[in-house]
């Protein structure tokens, strides 16, 4: 199993916008993502994302942890 870093969730944000999922609205303390296949992601806008919780992410996402990383160099 690879080893997620630790990164804010506008970090997060921003690779999963390199997926096509449009950010649309805060919703208290989560950023709410749209993508146009019609899945969501609500991204928790927080200093520090729990692995746990990026992994989840990035399994709704449909991607794997290895594509997410990639994502996260190409910034």
């Amino acid at each position: 199993m690879v080893k997620l870093p630790v990164i804010s969730g506008r970090e997060a944000g921003k690779a999963f916008a390199k997926l096509d999922f449009t950010y649309d609205h805060h919703q208290g303390s989560h950023m709410i993502y749209y993508h146009p296949s019609g899945r969501h992601l609500s991204v928790p806008d927080h200093k520090e994302l729990d692995r746990g919780t990026l992994r989840k992410l990035i399994r709704h996402a449909g991607i794997t942890v290895e594509e997410f990383l990639a994502l996260l160099q190409d910034s």
